[in-house]
């Protein structure tokens, strides 16, 4: 396993949050997608959240990240007293991130199943038979 990470949700105030952990920890973002980044014919996106953050990243130390996203609106609002945070799995390949997807998701609540993202990665996204929310995901460029 490559790296285990913190993946955060906000309600659209995802850059202004990691703007304020970067002052903290240092570094520089690694990524920053926005979802107009991924607007198409098939995911289309609403004029007012177009600049919200899909995808922002900033390294914690050699193997870490902490990552985060803002909700769209047709998810609903995070519940800011709740849980809104998912545990990021790094896989090492396919294979893993698919032992470790189907594994986990036993009995639980797959909110999307693993397979190619929009983003190049190969990803899935669920609650485990605990409630706990996960994302496992292999990315070949790393």
């Amino acid at each position: 396993m490559r790296a285990i990470n913190p993946w955060i949700n906000f309600n659209g105030n995802a850059e202004e949050a990691f703007t304020f952990y970067k002052s903290v920890f240092g570094g520089e973002f690694t990524k920053i997608t926005r979802f107009k980044d991924l607007a198409g014919p098939e995911f289309q996106i609403p004029e007012d959240e177009a600049e919200k953050i899909m995808y922002i990243s900033l390294p914690l130390g050699k193997n870490n990240m902490l990552i985060a996203n803002d909700v769209p609106s047709f998810m609903g609002q995070v519940s800011e007293n709740e849980n809104r945070s998912k545990i990021y799995v790094g896989a090492e390949s396919r294979e893993e991130a698919e032992e470790i997807f189907n594994g986990l998701s036993a009995g639980g609540e797959v909110e999307g199943p693993i397979g190619d993202s929009p983003w190049g990665t190969y990803a899935g996204m669920f609650r485990d038979k605990y409630g706990i929310e996960w994302i496992i995901e292999f990315d070949s460029a790393l």
